[in-house]
C-alpha cells in the first residue's frame, strides 16, 4: 500500500498571519507531496521491506542500501512534515500541565527551553529541523538534524518540530530565520504534543 499524502488539517490561510497562505500552499502541494511521490518509488523496488516508514527509520541498516539514502531522505521528508502540519493550531494554544511540568524539569522553565529551542533552529546550519523529543531515558531534549533526518532514527520520539528549510519560510521573512522561529510559538498545537508526549512516556 503506497504512502498517501495527508491533507493539511486547516485551511491553507488558517495559520496567518504567522505563516503565509502561499508558503503553506507550496510547502504542502509541492515540497511535501514529491517526498511523498519519491519515497512510494523507493519502496516499489523492494516490497518485501513494507511502507512502515517509522519502523524503517528506526532501523535504518534494514533498508537495502540501494534506497536506504532514498528512504531516509523522502521518508523522512514524509514524516516530519505529516507530523508538523499536525503540531500547527490556527489557534494560540498554551502548554498543557503535565507538559509544561515536563519542560520545566528538564530545562528549568519555560523561557529557558523557549530559548534552547530557538537556538537549535536558529543555528542549524543550512537546512534540517529543530526538534523536541522525549529521549532513551524519558526525559525532553533540544536537539536539531540536518536535511530531513529524523530523531527516530536516533531511537528518540519527537513530539515538536520545526522545520528550518529556506522553504518553510522564505517567501514571507527571507533570510531573517529568527523572526519565523518567533512566529512558530504563537502557532504551536500544545495539545498535539501532549498527546505524543504521553505517548511516548507510557
Amino acid at each position: 500500500m503506497a504512502i498517501i499524502l495527508p491533507k493539511l488539517p486547516y485551511a491553507y490561510d488558517a495559520l496567518e498571519p504567522y505563516i503565509d497562505t502561499e508558503t503553506m500552499t507550496i510547502h504542502h502541494d509541492k515540497h511535501h507531496a514529491t517526498y511523498v511521490a519519491n519515497v512510494n518509488a523507493a519502496l516499489e523496488k523492494h516490497p518485501e521491506i513494507g511502507d512502515d516508514l517509522e519502523a524503517l527509520l528506526a532501523d535504518v541498516d534494514s533498508i537495502p542500501t540501494d534506497i536506504r539514502q532514498a528512504v531516509i531522505n523522502n521518508g523522512g521528508g514524509h514524516l516530519n512534515h505529516a507530523l508538523f502540519w499536525e503540531l500547527l493550531s490556527p489557534e494560540k494554544q498554551e502548554p498543557t500541565t503535565q507538559v509544561l511540568a515536563a519542560i520545566e524539569e528538564a530545562f528549568g522553565s519555560f523561557d529557558e527551553f523557549k530559548a534552547a529551542f530557538t537556538q537549535a533552529a536558529t543555528t542549524r546550519f543550512g537546512s534540517g529541523w529543530a526538534w523536541l523529543v522525549v529521549n532513551e531515558n524519558g526525559k525532553l531534549e533540544v536537539l536539531s538534524t540536518a536535511n530531513q533526518d529524523t530523531p527516530i532514527s536516533q531511537g528518540k520520539a519527537p513530539i515538536l518540530a520545526l522545520d528550518v528549510w529556506e522553504h518553510a519560510y522564505y517567501l514571507k521573512y527571507r533570510n531573517v530565520r529568527p523572526d519565523y522561529i518567533k512566529a512558530f510559538f504563537d502557532v504551536i498545537n500544545w495539545e498535539k504534543v501532549a498527546e505524543l508526549y504521553s505517548k511516548a512516556t507510557k
